[in-house]
């Protein structure tokens, strides 16, 4: 009988969905239709949910599991490399051929082998885990859902990306989900990845899924930022990333960063040859006092602060109520003139 591939192997793996779990995931339990763990190294837990019933293949599929913690997914492939800590493939399909020919009532003890260890919940490394299982964002729900925000023109939008199924695990008990996100990677000034922000999104990118709350962070968060473009003297900075992006519709080659929150804002790092900073200010008491306090770092640090304030509660709300024209009408009285030509689209 000529060998199995990876597809096949994994098929015949789901087809014994529970038996695989209970040998390789042993510190976990069945949950009805699931196969509940801390995670796919067979930590003690709750986040990593397998799937023991369904298809052979495709969505649902038996033998599928997701990692609410970490956004980690897989099949059970996956599971016998990374309970067993095993690097090559050749050993992987070694071991779950070696398993299939057991019965499946009496499986062999499971052989304990060094492992990488799983990064922690929330951690930066865990952003990076989650960052690597993104996927573009142009073309995808995230770009629907921002094009409904008025934000079409996503030039230097990398640090954007699309996640298709991202576990939203809510604060106290209750059930995980699995909704589409836009993925936001937050970097230091050297552009290492210390967090990331997700914005869970409606199936069709019609808005916001209905999760409370919508977005989440995680990570190294204080003195970092989403960052778009690569700022040189002059630097844009504030709070939400949408409203960000609503201001770089205007001001499109402006480099800009939305640190998230008013609180993060405060504490942003400065680029070394920063010499204007614009204070993108939130309408709300948080945005003043993160205004405030920036004016302040600011002039300590030698570095020229303008505030760049919206008519209505953000740039967002000004650019979905007013128009694209009215907020570059807007954005060119407040920003310096010599930035107007630099950094503005101007029309005849």
């Amino acid at each position: 009988m000529a060998r199995l591939n990876a597809t096949e192997l994994a098929q015949r793996l789901g087809q014994q969905a529970e038996a695989v779990c209970r040998h390789y995931l042993s510190n976990g339990r069945k949950q009805g239709n699931y196969w509940q763990v801390g995670d796919v190294q067979n930590n003690p837990g709750r986040s990593m949910f397998v799937r023991l019933t369904g298809p052979e293949s495709g969505k649902g599929a038996a033998g599928k599991w997701a990692d609410a913690q970490s956004g980690e997914y897989g099949d059970l492939l996956d599971v016998i490399r990374e309970s067993l800590g095993l690097i090559d493939f050749a050993d992987i399909a070694e071991e779950a051929r070696r398993f299939l020919s057991l019965p499946n009532s009496e499986p062999e003890p499971q052989v304990h082998r060094s492992r990488t260890p799983p990064a922690p919940a929330g951690s930066s490394e865990a952003a990076r885990r989650l960052w690597r299982m993104t996927h573009p964002l142009i073309g995808s729900i995230a770009e629907t859902y921002l094009r409904g925000r008025g934000i079409t023109d996503l030039r230097g939008t990398a640090n954007l990306r699309f996640h298709p199924n991202c576990y939203w695990r809510p604060e106290g008990d209750g059930l995980t989900q699995a909704w589409p996100a836009m993925i936001a990677a937050v970097t230091d000034l050297n552009g290492r990845i210390t967090g990331a922000h997700r914005t869970w999104l409606a199936r069709d990118g019609s808005g916001k899924a209905p999760v409370d709350p919508p977005r989440k962070a995680m990570g190294d968060l204080l003195r970092h930022a989403v960052r778009f473009g690569d700022t040189q003297d002059v630097l844009a900075a504030g709070e939400g990333i949408e409203t960000i992006l609503s201001l770089r519709q205007a001001v499109p080659m402006m480099p800009m960063v939305s640190a998230l929150s008013a609180g993060h804002l405060t504490a942003i790092l400065f680029p070394p040859h920063l010499r204007r900073l614009y204070i993108v200010r939130d309408n709300d008491p948080a945005g003043d006092g993160a205004r405030d306090c920036l004016v302040d770092r600011a002039i300590e640090a030698g570095i020229e602060a303008i505030t760049l304030s919206p008519m209505l509660g953000d740039f967002n709300d000004d650019l979905t109520t007013r128009g694209l024209d009215a907020l570059a009408a807007q954005i060119r009285v407040q920003i310096a003139p010599e930035d107007v030509s630099r950094f503005m689209v101007l029309t005849p």
